[in-house]
């Protein structure tokens, strides 16, 4: 027996010293099951003497465990790596979303419109009729350059211009057409003289209900109001001027607005008036709805903060199982270190 055991001693140390080379600590024998304890010892002898007698099985099964969780760690550092990008690009997404609204545009069709406000700044110029009429119908003109009885709403107001506090304002706001299915067009004829005119031109704004200048209390400070938010176009003279308008109302976070876009016609007129009448020079514009839908623009938030949440909650999830699997094999490899130590003080004194 004591031969026996010398000569197993001897091939242990020949395989050792022999080849130069000693057994990596990363590669040893993996044992988790149970910790070594004295009630055990035989059963740990029989194992220290299998592992001498056959150490290439033991380092071949100890190298690929520890390789096995070395790249397990890798993997999952190069998750934890990710889930990090992800939760940073998820927050960044989530703030430019919510600073950036996007713009839903719906159509709302209706049979009348609210009567709209067209105010007219004629300057020298007189107003000379002013008719309804409907189906795109416009009959001929019996009497051009002379006033004509009309049936369109009017009032006249006067007002300090809102950038100028030298400039008076007159305007003449006439009440806009309603009926968007019978083509009802409101037709004005203009006239001014053209003694002391190089260029000649009829400013006028359109702001979205004639009933609310009607309605205020101070007409003055409302026309200032409108002057402020609408935009103001011309017509010339010599033309028949067409206006085809359609209504846009803006919806944002704290503020609505209502705005008019406009396509616009011109056909010259042909004067056959004698030449002592063409000194005044005559205005023609229509006013008409292009088509019975209103626009409407709201910003809508496209940012879920629910949706956001649930990521993040994920994310993070993800990170604390990485980082509890990091924790326990860092706690895993030290405790192999520990024993593979403890069993090599063990061999060499049993070799001593």
């Amino acid at each position: 027996m004591g031969m026996l055991r010398r000569e197993t001693s001897q091939s242990y140390q020949e395989f050792s010293d022999g080849a130069g080379e000693q057994i990596p600590d990363l590669c040893q024998e993996d044992v988790l099951d149970e910790e070594p304890d004295e009630s055990k010892d035989a059963f740990q002898e029989t194992e220290d003497h299998a592992v001498v007698s056959y150490p290439l099985m033991g380092f071949d099964k100890a190298c690929l465990k520890n390789v096995f969780s070395t790249i397990l760690m890798l993997i999952y550092l190069m998750l934890t790596t990710g889930a990090a990008f992800l939760a940073y690009q998820t927050i960044t997404d989530f703030m430019q979303k919510l600073n950036h609204p996007v713009m839903s545009v719906t159509y709302k069709e209706v049979d009348y419109f609210e009567p709209a406000g067209i105010s007219l700044y004629l300057g020298k110029a007189q107003l000379l009729s002013c008719m309804h009429h409907h189906h795109d119908h416009i009959p001929p003109l019996v009497s051009p350059g002379q006033p004509e009885i009309g049936d369109c709403v009017t009032e006249e107001v006067t007002y300090t211009a809102p950038y100028s506090n030298h400039t008076t304002r007159k305007a003449l706001v006439v009440q806009g057409p309603t009926d968007v299915r019978n083509r009802e067009l409101i037709f004005l004829q203009l006239s001014q003289n053209l003694t002391e005119e190089d260029f000649s031109a009829i400013s006028y704004m359109l702001f979205s209900k004639f009933s609310d200048l009607i309605n205020s209390r101070n007409k003055a400070s409302f026309m200032q109001d409108c002057e402020r938010n609408y935009s103001m176009w011309t017509f010339s003279g010599g033309f028949r001027t067409w206006v085809k308008m359609s209504l846009v109302k803006t919806s944002g976070k704290e503020v609505k607005s209502v705005e008019f876009r406009q396509e616009s016609g011109v056909v010259k007129y042909n004067d056959k008036r004698p030449e002592t009448e063409r000194t005044n020079e005559l205005f023609f514009v229509v006013f008409q709805w292009r088509d019975p839908f209103i626009q409407e623009v709201q910003d809508i938030v496209t940012a879920n903060p629910w949706n956001t949440i649930a990521i993040l909650c994920g994310v993070f999830l993800a990170l604390f199982k990485a980082a509890d699997f990091a924790k326990q094999s860092v706690k895993w490899m030290i405790k192999i270190r520990k024993r593979h130590l403890k069993r090599r003080q063990r061999e060499l004194t049993h070799i001593t």
